[in-house]
């Protein structure tokens, strides 16, 4: 009987253990599945969306070069922006070409009123688009583009700019600052002063002239309209010829 319990405790034994390794393989295999479905997510969720279609040739142009009077103040290649240091590696700005061209008409319309279009950012990889995205709070989602849908500047056809003084040399007040996140930046904010709202209405009318229109939640952000013609880019202003 005593021999009989001794082989049974045994093959309890052995049976609890075959059970234990199997549970132990089976739950490791179920990690690392997790871990490999969250990597494969994690590095699609770092790539632009895939867009199907018929596209125009990307054909982007470096502003200062098509009209060097366009004044430059691109902040984003300094530490004087949303994300606290630089994102990109060059202070230039790009646009389709089509873009360019009606932005140096709106420029030659300002200098006969004393003033010319101050350029903050053009075309913007789709890279930096995510990580605007991602360090900017629930609340002020409004303020940056979704990188799953990318950005129009992604595509080349997005300005951001605003006025400068050609005899004092000094940047326009407007109601709000450039990339201020409150309701200050809205194009039809009835605060600030009278001269600082009829300045941000002039840029506006002159660009939407030309064949812009602005953002419903940022008086300096202007989106070309043929915008859906150009897919989104990636590409580093070291790479565009």
């Amino acid at each position: 009987m005593e021999q009989a319990n001794k082989q049974n405790f045994r093959a309890y034994n052995k049976n609890t253990l075959s059970f234990s390794v199997h549970y132990k393989k089976k739950k490791s295999f179920f990690w690392i599945l997790i871990i490999f479905c969250f990597t494969l997510f994690n590095s699609c969720a770092t790539k632009p969306p895939n867009e199907t279609g018929n596209f125009r040739e990307s054909d982007l142009v470096e502003l200062i070069k098509i009209d060097s009077t366009l004044k430059l103040d691109i902040r984003y290649a300094t530490s004087k922006n949303l994300v606290g240091r630089p994102v990109y590696k060059e202070a230039r700005a790009f646009l389709q070409r089509p873009a360019a061209e009606a932005l140096v008409k709106v420029n030659n319309e300002f200098k006969q009123m004393g003033y010319r279009l101050l350029i903050f950012d053009g075309y913007r990889p789709w890279t930096v688009t995510k990580l605007f995205w991602d360090i900017t709070p629930k609340e002020s989602k409004k303020f940056v583009a979704n990188p799953k849908d990318g950005s129009r500047h992604n595509r080349g056809c997005a300005v951001d700019l605003s006025l400068y003084d050609t005899a004092s040399g000094k940047e326009v007040q407007m109601p709000g600052e450039y990339d201020e996140q409150t309701e200050r930046s809205y194009p039809y904010y009835k605060g600030g002063t009278e001269e600082q709202r009829k300045m941000r209405d002039l840029l506006r009318s002159k660009m939407e002239a030309n064949g812009f229109t602005v953002y419903e939640y940022e008086w300096w952000h202007f989106d070309y309209k043929d915008w859906r013609s150009y897919r989104i880019q990636n590409i580093q202003f070291s790479e565009i010829k």
